[in-house]
């Protein structure tokens, strides 16, 4: 069973709808106990990272996803993939799950739209069990901030300015995709399909 973890800053339902059309068991949950039982988490995610942080605090469930992602797969989306790294400048500077090295800052490069909103090409930057079955994949963006992470924990990236971190991960069990595969048509639906099948 996949745990979607509902904090109250998540795009849960069109999360659920997915891996529902897959045929994924899953549940939207904010019960420790049943992080505990499932086999897998998503952590969604929409909005700011500060106020994010902020309602995963008051949940009580920092410290249950830090314990449940040293056994089981974990993966984060959006703001979601965002809040798994150390920290962010969304704002003021503010302390995340630390899950991943690195840091959230704003997309600030002359000339560009933000946000960054659409489609694009991802650059497959290591394997992946993500990727399995995918060649050439178009996934959707929306977001005006980007994470600075290590080359090892990049797994796919975008050329938007410059490059956007796409696909990360720590290496075991920890990903997190900027993009939205809930939303990005057959590559997206591939990849939720391979996270459940972990």
């Amino acid at each position: 069973m996949i745990a979607i973890i509902d904090y109250g800053a998540g795009n849960i339902f069109s999360v659920k709808n997915a891996l529902d059309y897959l045929g994924a068991e899953c549940r939207l949950t904010s019960d420790i106990k049943e992080l505990e039982e499932a086999d897998k988490l998503i952590l969604p995610g929409v909005g700011a990272f500060p106020a994010a942080m902020d309602m995963l605090k008051k949940s009580g469930l920092v410290r249950a996803i830090k314990e449940q992602a040293e056994k089981k797969p974990l993966l984060g989306i959006c703001l979601g993939m965002q809040l798994l790294f150390e920290k962010s400048y969304e704002f003021e500077e503010c302390e995340g799950l630390g899950l991943i090295k690195g840091y959230v800052d704003r997309i600030d490069e002359p000339g560009l739209v933000i946000p960054h909103m659409g489609w694009n090409k991802l650059v497959y930057n290591h394997d992946c069990p993500l990727f399995e079955g995918l060649e050439e994949s178009y996934v959707y963006f929306v977001h005006s901030y980007k994470a600075f992470c290590d080359d090892k924990d990049l797994y796919a990236y975008c050329e938007y300015g410059s490059r956007v971190s796409a696909v990360v991960g720590d290496g075991k069990f920890v990903f997190g995709t900027q993009f939205h595969p809930e939303k990005s048509g057959a590559a997206g639906l591939k990849m939720l399909e391979n996270f459940a099948k972990m």
